[in-house]
C-alpha cells in the first residue's frame, strides 16, 4: 500500500502507520472437522525427500502464512506490516539455509584453500530484496506477498540497514562477499556484530549532529543465526611469562576471559547456489551476574563484569580521545583500550575458529598457507599476525622460523589510505597492558627483522622500526606489511602512493613485486537492478541477452553505446530518470515532510564527512551560487539552471571540524530554500541518518555526483563508480578511482578540476611560509568566508573554528582550487542545457562501467593473491 500524506502535516517528519490487517488471497485447507488448518512452519517445495528453492506463488504464500502461526506466533488476521516482513524474511531464510548447508557441507567434503576476509566493517544495508534476487523469488515473493494483502515495498520498508559498517570500507567488504558467493569461491567474511552501529544520526534545531543508539536490533533479525555452541575464550590483561628453555615460548596467564559468541549471517551468490558465510563476534562475559556481589549489597559490582564484557562490541570505533580524570593530570585512555580491546577480541575469535575448522580437516599444521588465505581489510586487523605467531609458537610447539614463514604466506594486506592521521598507531605501555604476550612478539618481530637486515647489509632500520618515537608507538601499517606475504593499494594512483611515500623502504628492500594493486568495485546486482529496477529492466530488453549474463559480465554494457545516438532509447532513458527523481522526492517528502521539485538538476554528494572530502568546498560553492543568484535580474535567472542539492553522510563524535561543516549545510539549506528570489532555482537538502538504504534512492535519481576529495588524499572511492553505473556523471578532482573512471567513460563525459597530485605538497609549503590573503589569492572564496563569518547564515561565530582551517593553514587546498571548482560547475550548467547530449554521456557512462565490478576485483584477489579457485556448488542440496 502507498503512504499518503496529509497536508497539514507538510514540514513534520512522517512516522509510518501501523495496520493490522487480515490476510487476504489465501484460503486455507479444511481438517476433518471442517476447521480452517493453517500451514504450520514452512511448506515448500520437496523433492525426493529434500527441500528444494524451487518456489511458486502459491508455496510462497503457504510458507509465509505458516512462518506468522509457528515462527512469530501471530494470528493470520491480525498482522502488521513488519509482521509481514518478518514472515517473508522467514521463509527465504528457509531457501537461503538449504544452500547454504550444501555449501559448507561441499567445502568439508572437498576441503579447497579457503579465504577469510576481515573487516572491521560491513555495511550490508536490508537483506530482504537482495536475498530474493539473489535466489531468483524476487517476482514470486513480490506476487505472493501481494495476494496476502501488502505491497512488497511497504514490506521492505520494515527492515531497518544492518548498522554493522559506516562508509566505504564496509560497503566495499559487503560487495566483495556478494561477489565471491556469486564467483562460487570459497570466501568467508569475520566482522563484530555491533549492538548499536556506529550511530543513528539526529539533526537538531540548532542544525548539530547528535548520536543516538542505532536501534538495528530491536526486532527480531531473521537473517542472523546464533552459534552458541561455537565459543571461544578471549584474554585480556594478566602476564606473559617466558620459559626457559631457550624456544622463545611464554605461558600467558591471569587477567580477564572474555566469551566470543558466534552469529553466522547467509551470504547467497547471484544465479548459483553457492552461499557464503559472515561470520560475527558478540563479546559476553564468563559468567554474566555476580550473586555474591549481590548478596553483598553491591549491585553495581554484580553486573560490572557483565557490562564491561559486553561493551566490546556495543559500538563501531568508540571515542578514542584520551582523557584525563578530575584533578589528575595523567591520561586514561578508556576509549583508545577499549578500541584495541575490540580490535584483539575479533581477531583472536576469527583466528581460533579458523585454526580449528583447519585442524577438523585433519591437516598438517605447516599446511595452514596451503589451506588458509586471510585477507586484512586496512589495518585494523593487524593483530591477527602477532595472534597467529602466538598460537603457533605457544600453542602448536613451532619455531620462531617455522612460525614466521607460515605467517608470511597466510596474511595479505589492502591498504586504503596514506593520510598520515589515518594510519593506525597504538601507544606501546596500552598493548603492554591489554596484551602483554603480544607485545613481546611485536618486539621480537622487530628484533628479528634487524638481524635479518643486518645479514643483508641493509642499515635502514626504519624498515622494522614500527615500534618508534616519544612515547613509544606501535606503527599498524609497517606490522601488517611485513607480516603479509602481498601489499595492494585499492586505485592505480594510490598504488603507486603507497609504493612511493608511506612504504617506500619496504618496496625498496622486498622488492616491488610483493606490492600490487586491485581498484575496488561495487557488484552491480544491488547497485544496478536492485537500487534501480527501470534501468535494469531497459538494458535487459536492449541487449536482447538474460539479465543474469550482463549482471555476472558487466562488460556486456558496452553493447548500449550505439544506442546513445537512438532518440527513442535516450527518451525512456531520460523517462527513467526522471521516475527515479520523483521517487527520491517523494521519500524525502514522507519522512522529511520537505517538498522537492524535480524539474532540476540533481547534485548529490554522499560520503562520510571529512575535511579531505571537502564537503566544504562544496557547500562554499552552493552558498557562492546563492549570492550570484541574489544579484541577478529576473531575465537572467531565467536561463539558469534550477539544481537541487543534497548531501548526506556521518562526522564522527568526536570530528568537531566535520560536525560544524554539518551544522553549516543545515543552515545555509534553512536560509535558501526560504528565500523568494532564490528558491525556484536553487534548494538544498541535508538528508539526516545516511544508510545504504537511503544511498540505494538518491544515487538512481543523481543527475550529476561530486567527488572532490583533494589529489592524492582518496584512496579510490566506490560511491563514484555506483554512481555513473546509474547513468549519473562525475564531477571531482584528479583522484582515487576518479581517474580510472575518466579512462574508461572518456574525459569528455567526466568534469575535472583542481590541482593535481604532485603540486598539493609545494602548495602546502606555500601556505605555511609564503602565505598570501584570500582577498588577494581568491576574492570569490573571500567574500563567501566574510558572509558566513557576518552571520547571514547564523551561528553567531560558532563556524570559525571551521573557516578558520581555510584561512590559515588551509590543508586541503579550498583556496587553490576554489576558482577551478566554480568555473567547472560553470561548465555542468552549461552542458546540461544541451538535455540530448547530457543524455548522451549520461548512456556512454554506464555503458563503460563494466571494468568497475566487484566481480572483476574478486577474481583478481583470488588469482593472484589468495591462490582459491571456484568450487561449484549442487543445486537442491547434497
Amino acid at each position: 500500500m502507498t503512504s499518503t500524506i496529509d497536508p497539514k502535516t507538510i514540514g513534520k517528519p512522517q512516522r509510518p502507520r501501523r495496520h493490522v490487517r487480515t490476510l487476504t488471497g489465501y484460503t486455507p485447507e479444511k481438517d476433518a472437522s471442517g476447521k480452517d488448518q493453517w500451514p504450520r512452519g514452512d511448506e515448500g517445495v520437496w523433492r525426493d525427500g529434500m527441500r528444494t528453492v524451487d518456489k511458486d506463488v502459491q508455496a510462497v504464500t503457504r510458507s509465509i502464512v505458516g512462518h506468522v502461526q509457528t515462527s512469530l506466533a501471530r494470528q493470520a488476521y491480525n498482522l502488521d506490516n513488519l509482521g509481514a516482513y518478518q514472515a517473508a524474511a522467514l521463509s527465504a531464510r528457509d531457501d537461503l539455509l538449504v544452500n547454504w548447508n550444501t555449501t559448507q557441507l561441499t567445502f568439508t567434503r572437498k576441503q579447497p584453500k579457503r579465504a577469510y576476509y576481515l573487516s572491521l566493517e560491513f555495511l550490508m544495508g536490508r537483506t530482504l530484496d537482495n536475498a530474493l534476487l539473489n535466489l531468483g523469488l524476487k517476482d514470486k515473493f513480490t506476487d505472493g506477498v501481494q495476494k496476502l494483502g501488502f505491497n512488497m515495498e511497504d514490506v521492505i520498508e520494515q527492515e531497518r540497514d544492518a548498522a554493522l559498517g559506516n562508509g566505504g570500507l564496509g560497503r566495499l567488504a559487503a560487495c566483495y562477499l556478494d561477489s565471491s558467493a556469486s564467483q562460487e569461491l570459497p570466501v568467508w567474511g569475520y566482522g563484530l556484530r555491533y549492538k548499536y552501529g556506529i550511530f543513528q544520526q539526529l539533526i537538531s534545531p540548532q542544525g548539530e549532529q547528535l548520536e543516538a543508539p542505532d536501534p538495528w536490533l530491536d526486532n527480531q533479525n531473521p537473517w542472523e543465526l546464533p552459534r552458541l555452541d561455537v565459543t571461544y575464550d578471549i584474554r585480556f590483561y594478566g602476564r606473559a611469562d617466558r620459559l626457559d628453555d631457550g624456544t622463545g615460548r611464554a605461558v600467558w596467564h591471569g587477567g580477564q576471559e572474555v566469551l566470543a559468541v558466534a552469529y553466522d549471517v547467509m551470504i547467497p551468490g547471484y544465479d548459483t547456489a553457492s552461499t557464503n558465510n559472515l561470520r560475527l563476534w558478540e563479546s559476553k562475559p564468563q559468567r554474566g551476574f555476580d550473586l555474591n556481589s549481590f548478596n553483598a549489597g553491591n549491585y553495581e559490582g554484580a553486573v560490572e563484569a557483565s557490562n564491561s564484557a559486553s561493551a566490546i562490541t556495543s559500538v563501531l570505533y568508540p571515542n578514542d580521545h584520551t582523557t584525563c580524570a578530575p584533578n589528575r593530570s595523567i591520561p586514561i585512555h578508556f576509549g583508545k583500550e577499549l578500541r584495541l580491546k575490540q580490535q584483539y577480541f575479533w581477531t583472536a575469535a576469527s583466528l581460533a575458529d579458523i585454526m580449528r575448522r583447519f585442524k577438523n580437516a585433519g591437516k598438517n599444521i605447516r599446511e595452514f598457507p596451503d589451506f588458509v588465505a586471510i585477507q586484512l581489510n586496512d589495518t585494523h586487523p593487524t593483530l591477527a599476525i602477532p595472534e597467529l605467531m602466538r598460537i603457533l609458537i605457544d600453542d602448536e610447539d613451532l619455531t620462531w622460523d617455522q612460525a614466521w614463514t607460515i605467517v608470511t604466506n597466510t596474511f595479505f594486506y589492502t591498504n586504503h589510505t596514506v593520510l598520515p592521521e589515518a594510519l593506525e598507531k597504538w601507544p606501546v605501555p596500552l598493548i603492554e597492558n591489554v596484551l602483554p604476550r603480544h607485545m613481546q612478539i611485536i618486539y621480537d618481530i622487530s628484533m628479528n627483522g634487524q638481524v635479518l637486515l643486518a645479514s643483508n647489509h641493509v642499515s635502514d632500520i626504519q624498515l622494522t622500526a614500527f615500534v618508534e618515537g616519544q612515547p613509544k608507538q606501535v606503527r599498524m601499517a609497517h606490522l601488517a606489511c611485513i607480516g603479509s606475504r602481498k601489499v595492494n593499494g585499492v586505485a592505480e594512483l594510490h598504488s603507486e602512493l603507497v609504493q612511493t611515500t608511506i612504504l617506500k623502504d619496504f618496496v625498496e628492500f622486498e622488492g616491488v613485486s610483493k606490492f600490487g594493486n586491485v581498484t575496488n568495485g561495487i557488484t552491480p546486482r544491488r547497485w544496478l537492478d536492485q537500487c534501480n529496477p527501470e534501468l535494469s529492466a531497459l538494458i535487459t530488453k536492449t541487449l536482447k541477452i538474460e539479465k543474469s549474463v550482463w549482471l555476472k559480465d558487466l562488460t556486456k554494457l558496452e553493447g548500449l553505446l550505439p544506442f546513445a545516438e537512438d532518440k527513442a532509447f535516450r527518451a525512456q532513458w531520460s523517462a527513467i530518470k526522471q521516475r527515479n527523481k520523483e521517487r527520491l522526492a517523494h521519500h524525502v517528502q514522507t519522512t522529511l515532510g520537505l517538498i522537492i521539485r524535480t524539474d532540476a538538476m540533481f547534485d548529490v554528494q554522499i560520503k562520510r564527512i571529512h575535511e579531505y572530502k571537502r564537503q566544504t568546498l562544496n557547500i562554499l560553492g552552493v552558498i557562492h551560487r546563492y549570492f550570484a543568484l541574489k544579484k541577478m535580474t529576473p531575465e537572467e535567472k531565467k536561463k539558469v539552471n534550477r539544481r537541487v542539492v543534497f548531501f548526506a553522510g556521518k562526522a564522527a563524535p568526536a570530528y568537531y571540524i566535520a560536525k560544524l561543516t554539518i551544522r553549516l549545510i543545515v543552515n545555509v539549506a534553512r536560509v535558501i530554500n526560504a528565500d523568494p528570489d532564490t528558491k525556484e532555482y536553487l534548494q538544498l537538502y541535508f538528508l539526516p541518518d545516511y544508510s545504504v538504504s537511503l544511498a540505494e534512492v538518491l544515487i538512481p535519481a543523481s543527475d550529476i555526483s561530486q567527488h572532490i576529495s583533494t589529489a592524492g588524499t582518496e584512496a579510490s572511492g566506490t560511491s563514484n563508480m555506483k554512481f555513473c553505473l546509474n547513468g549519473g556523471l562525475l564531477l571531482g578532482t584528479v583522484d582515487g578511482a576518479n581517474i580510472e573512471i575518466a579512462e574508461e567513460v572518456g574525459e569528455n563525459n567526466v568534469f575535472f578540476f583542481g590541482h593535481l597530485t604532485p603540486a598539493v605538497e609545494d602548495l602546502r609549503y606555500q601556505h605555511l611560509y609564503h602565505p598570501v590573503p584570500i582577498e588577494e589569492k581568491c576574492p570569490p572564496l573571500a567574500f563567501v568566508l566574510n558572509q558566513i563569518s557576518a552571520g547571514v547564515f547564523g551561528g553567531d561565530g560558532v563556524y570559525e573554528p571551521l573557516l578558520n582551517t581555510i584561512r590559515q593553514s588551509d590543508y586541503y587546498l579550498i583556496t587553490d582550487d576554489f576558482d577551478s571548482y566554480i568555473a567547472t560547475l560553470e561548465m555542468v550548467d552549461e552542458a546540461y542545457l544541451d538535455k540530448e547530449e547530457w543524455i548522451k554521456k549520461s548512456i556512454r557512462t554506464t555503458a563503460k562501467m563494466g571494468k568497475f565490478s566487484s566481480d572483476r576485483a574478486i577474481n583478481e584477489y583470488a588469482e593472484s593473491y589468495w591462490n582459491i579457485e571456484p568450487v561449484s556448488i549442487p543445486t537442491g542440496g547434497l
